[in-house]
């Protein structure tokens, strides 16, 4: 696959069709393999979301009135407009967040994967009926769509996370703005292309690109029904609150710490191959990244030298090289701050095992690249295992047996992911139990649901009451109605002073 190489400028998608805007701030966006601004952002301003969402109110009458067999044709064709130029859209990812093109076609597999759910809204849209609630009396609830709904979706996953919401909302009857992150915002533009020529009608989907100033003016707009959001916790907590003020329902899905136990009766190869992936795939950037391998028993010292032999052979490169394990991190300002991290790792007593620090690419000696990081001997009370790292660090913990791992993961701030690696019936069936975190692998180091189950973490991980995707997503973007109904025939005659009953 050849590289995106399209220099043009990134700019907004309102009314079916690119918009420079209203402002003319700008910012580069980078290639993060050579360190080179490939093109430029234009930054949104009020102006422009009050435009995208004028748009996107006025297309929603009509749409929502589109017999919802109709939506779901669109959302067909779509699929296979995705499915056609997946590897470009792929291509695009690579180049401007920088993981390894297998993994950003992974990505888009995934975000395809919500649109094949979408395309069975009928059946989701469905109704409850009961005849005879009372005498001459029924009762049946409808669902329907919201209005114009936002999204506000995070720079790892620039394909996935907004198809976790727009395919559905859309599919539902809602019309939708996008607020893509400005690191790597092409994505975003080349699936509203792709949407318009499915045949969404304009102004349906929108794409406001920018910064803090387009999210505040989402957040406020009264004609913005529902917000979606996926990023860190203190944001998350923003939208959710911000949101909440201003009267729209919120789904803000924040950080993560994600555990991985591995049991004295593992199979080793395994969780070693499991937490290898895990923690230094797409170089950490994933909200299910394991960063914390919690070691039982005597099986820490057969496995950390295992991992540290695996961690300095990672094959670090330009993602579009097709024996890359793990390409850059996405920007200088975030290879700083990881890097940061392990210096504060290092400073509070951690045994710094595999140092990643101070990586060179050949060929890309201007690239934002560090190679995989392994840390022993963390403890709670450090910074690098209560803090999201967002890289390629992974912090082993020892603990002395099953009932230290769980309560250790359980007394965690964040509750998004976690795995455990057993053989054991009981003590599987008991970690699902037990655990206090939102989705839970058994021998499944990344149990990112699929998507007719949907995704969504505990505590600190979510702020609201409804999971991303899925049949979650159904009610998220739309609302319930009861209808109850009698003809005049079987009506008693005269008012009635009292609650009424069923008869």
């Amino acid at each position: 696959m050849q590289p995106f190489t399209d220099s043009a400028d990134v700019v907004n998608y309102i009314g079916g069709k690119r918009e420079r805007g209203a402002g003319d701030r700008t910012q580069s966006v980078f290639n993060p393999a050579t360190g080179a601004a490939a093109r430029r952002l234009v930054l949104g301003e009020v102006a422009d979301v009050d435009a995208a969402v004028a748009s996107a109110k006025a297309a929603f009458p009509a749409w929502r009135d589109t017999p919802p067999i109709r939506r779901a044709r669109v959302m067909l064709r779509f699929l296979e407009l995705m499915n056609r130029h997946k590897d470009e859209l792929a291509a695009i990812i690579t180049a401007e967040h920088g993981k390894v093109f297998a993994d950003a076609q992974g990505e888009v597999a995934r975000g395809i994967d919500v649109i094949e759910f979408a395309c069975g809204i009928p059946q989701l849209l469905k109704g409850d009926y009961t005849e005879q609630v009372s005498t001459g009396m029924d009762n049946w609830t409808v669902r329907q769509p919201l209005g114009v709904v936002a999204g506000i979706t995070p720079f790892n996953f620039p394909c996935m996370v907004p198809c976790w919401m727009f395919p559905v909302a859309l599919a539902a009857g809602c019309t939708f703005v996008l607020k893509p992150s400005e690191r790597d915002p092409s994505a975003a533009l080349f699936m509203a292309r792709l949407l318009t020529e499915a045949g969404l009608p304009d102004g349906v989907f929108n794409v406001v690109q920018g910064d803090k100033i387009v999210v505040d003016a989402l957040l406020a707009h009264r004609d913005v029904k529902a917000v979606s959001f996926v990023g860190s916790t203190p944001i998350a907590n923003y939208i959710y609150e911000t949101g909440a003020k201003h009267g729209k329902r919120v789904q803000a899905l924040g950080g993560a710490k994600n555990h991985m136990v591995v049991m004295p009766d593992a199979d080793l190869d395994q969780a070693v191959d499991a937490l290898i992936g895990a923690a230094y795939g797409s170089a950490g950037e994933r909200c299910m990244a394991i960063s914390v391998a919690v070691l039982v028993g005597d099986v820490a010292d057969k496995i950390v030298p295992r991992l540290a032999e695996r961690a300095r052979t990672l094959k670090v490169k330009n993602g579009m090289e097709a024996d890359a394990e793990m390409g850059p991190i996405v920007t200088k300002q975030a290879l700083e701050r990881i890097e940061g991290y392990i210096a504060t790792g290092i400073e509070e007593g951690a045994k710094l095992v595999v140092d990643g620090r101070g990586l060179t690419v050949p060929g890309h000696e201007n690239g934002f690249f560090t190679g995989g990081t392994l840390f022993d001997d963390v403890t709670p009370d450090m910074r690098i295992y209560k803090e999201e790292i967002f890289g390629p660090v992974l912090a082993c913990v020892r603990v002395k047996d099953f009932s230290e791992a769980v309560q250790l993961i359980n007394d965690h701030e964040f509750g998004n992911g976690v795995a455990c690696f057993t053989r054991d019936g009981n003590v599987a069936r008991e970690f699902g139990r037990q655990i206090e975190v939102g989705m839970v692998g058994i021998n499944v180091p990344i149990p990112v649901p699929m998507a007719w189950h949907g995704f969504g973490g505990w505590k600190r991980s979510l702020f609201g009451d409804m999971h991303a995707y899925g049949e979650e997503g159904v009610r998220f973007y739309t609302k319930q109605k009861s209808i109850m109904q009698r003809w005049p025939e079987s009506t008693e005659k005269g008012a009635e002073f009292t609650m009424p009953v069923a008869k």
